[in-house]
């Protein structure tokens, strides 16, 4: 099962493949890791329900954050025994006047608390991972990340974190864009909607990334050699 077979029909999945899309793009010899915005105001400083979550902080996604976090623990131990990149595009905390467009349509993101800024404890940046303030949804727009990943010679992006519809898609069409191989693990992305997320998961799928669990792909980075 697929995290959209009960939202996509059969028939509308089947219209796809008969148009040719969907087919797997495979993993390179070089992965880079992507953690994007996983800080307390996007999971709450403890696991909660979503309602409960958002008395919190009103950007929290709530439970399913946290349930991804347990998923990119896995992800990022081995990159750390692999020595592999690890890089953390990242909201940093907002200021009077420099919200644009976003803070016009969602004006409670400019007042969150300064700790929500923080990065989740259980899979914090090390001093070797790379920090990428981010303003935009894409981890690409406006930041360093494309030539980061050119220095770091990455021909693979694993994307996670979220939100699965917003800041992870913008990246990995952006990423797509410039040609490198992306996968994205279903259970280490996550959005406050759980139709939305199925829905963009199913969409990046057939377009601009392989989609498939940890596991699978934990798996298929086995056979990859570690850094030099």
């Amino acid at each position: 099962m697929k995290p959209w077979d009960n939202i996509i029909s059969a028939d509308e999945q089947a219209g796809y493949r008969a148009a040719g899309f969907g087919r797997p793009g495979g993993i390179g010899q070089r992965p880079a890791l992507l953690i994007i915005d996983v800080q307390y105001r996007t999971v709450g400083t403890r696991p909660m329900p979503f309602w409960e979550a958002i008395k919190e902080f009103p950007t929290s996604c709530g439970e399913v954050g946290w349930q991804a976090v347990g998923n990119i623990q896995k992800l990022l131990e081995m990159f750390r025994a692999k020595g592999w990149p690890v890089l953390y595009p990242h909201v940093a905390p907002k200021v009077a006047g420099e919200g644009g467009r976003l803070a016009e349509k969602v004006p409670a993101i400019m007042n969150i608390a300064s700790h929500g800024y923080d990065f989740v404890a259980e899979i914090a940046p090390a001093q070797t991972d790379v920090l990428l303030p981010k303003k935009h949804p894409s981890a690409f727009f406006g930041t360093a990340l494309a030539s980061h990943l050119i220095d770091l010679q990455a021909d693979t992006l694993i994307v996670t974190g979220c939100t699965t519809s917003g800041c992870v898609r913008g990246s990995v069409v952006d990423a797509f864009s410039l040609n490198f191989k992306v996968f994205v693990p279903q259970d280490c992305v996550y959005d406050r909607s759980a139709v939305s997320h199925a829905v963009n998961l199913f969409d990046m799928s057939e377009k601009y990334a392989d989609v498939g669990t940890t596991e699978e792909l934990l798996d298929r980075l086995q056979g990859v050699s570690p850094a030099r």
